[in-house]
């Protein structure tokens, strides 16, 4: 059975993760989280197989090696991320459309695979400085570990144009109410 995917990609502080959660509090009965493998460790209150399977490097390659994912990546040096065929397969069992939070090459990846059945937006934030000031207020990652961030982020705002929708970050319950009105065309 395949169903359909709402894609939602950004660069690290632009808020799709707010995004993503906000539609799935008021539209839950419609769609589910794809969680994403990682071989991260957790950051502060997150739960293994709630907001990712966490897995060791060693399992990552080898379910690589089996052709479980059905897109990953390596998304900073040593860290992996992916999506297993086997969340997207859950999801669709259950009636639902899948959603996801995933970095942009991911998303890409995603669009590429899935086609007409799969709608990837890109969440824009207000301006770089803008981003930089939220991922500083995070206050979860190193100096080294934050420069990095924004070196990725100032490469990511230029796939912008590759996504669907480009949906703009300024006022946060606008680009709610935006992704919502997006997510009900498409699954309806």
């Amino acid at each position: 059975m395949e169903g359909k995917l709402i894609i939602f990609s950004a660069p690290s502080g632009a808020g799709k993760t707010t995004i993503v959660k906000r539609l799935l509090e008021r539209y839950g009965d419609k769609i589910a989280f794809s969680i994403s493998a990682s071989t991260r460790q957790p950051r502060g209150e997150e739960i293994d197989g709630k907001d990712y399977y966490f897995i060791s490097k060693e399992e990552f390659l080898h379910r690589i090696a089996k052709k479980e994912f059905v897109e990953f990546e390596e998304v900073y040096s040593g860290t992996f991320y992916g999506t297993l065929r086997s969340e997207i397969e859950r999801i669709w069992a259950s009636g639902k459309s899948v959603i996801f939070d995933i970095d942009v090459i991911g998303g890409l990846h995603l669009k590429r695979k899935f086609g007409e059945n799969a709608l990837a937006i890109f969440v824009q934030p207000p301006s770089m400085g803008a981003l930089i000031e939220r991922l500083r207020g995070r206050g979860t990652d190193s100096e080294e570990k934050l420069q990095e961030r924004i070196n990725k982020a100032d490469k990511e705002l230029g796939f912008a144009e590759h996504f669907d929708i480009i949906l703009n970050n300024d006022d946060l319950e606008e680009a709610c109410e935006q992704a919502s009105r997006l997510l009900l065309d498409f699954i309806n």
